[in-house]
């Protein structure tokens, strides 16, 4: 596993581990790497600090094998919360800005709601102060071991 500090096109730095660079780079060319802060898919490699381990490949090799089992845990979770939000809150599509806005404002009743918005109307809705979050969709199942 390859640790890389990673920044969006809006200069916001985060860290991902990939499994190999060639595969950073497949899953960047078919937009799967976004940025947790605003979902930008413009994903590119930040300058980050060499890390020198001292250890052998034995204890490597149990880091590598931790650092697998701490993602699934995290993809799982995040599938967990994608789950209970379509099973539990209302689908308005494209619609997502302008539903927001409505309940915001009080212009509709108040619910709990999921769809989709531009990278606009996301930035519009956090200036207006409008409360939402990103949570990740998952069109693919990930490779298994086997």
């Amino acid at each position: 596993m390859i640790h890389f500090q990673l920044k969006c096109s809006q200069n916001h730095e985060f860290k991902a581990w990939f499994r190999s660079s060639k595969s950073f780079a497949d899953q960047c060319k078919r937009g799967d790497v976004d940025c947790p802060i605003c979902g930008d898919v413009q994903i590119s490699k930040a300058l980050m600090t060499p890390s020198i381990s001292k250890s052998n490949k034995i204890s490597g090799d149990v880091a590598e094998k931790r650092a697998e089992e701490v993602a699934e845990q995290v993809l799982n979770a995040a599938k967990k919360l994608r789950e209970v939000v379509e099973e539990n809150f209302e689908y308005v599509g494209d619609d997502f800005a302008e539903e927001a806005r409505a309940i915001h404002y009080g212009d509709t009743s108040e619910r709990d709601i999921y769809g989709k918005a531009t990278e606009k109307e996301a930035a519009e809705l956090d200036e207006e102060g409008i409360d939402f979050a990103r949570v990740p969709k998952f069109s693919r199942s990930p490779r298994r071991k086997g």
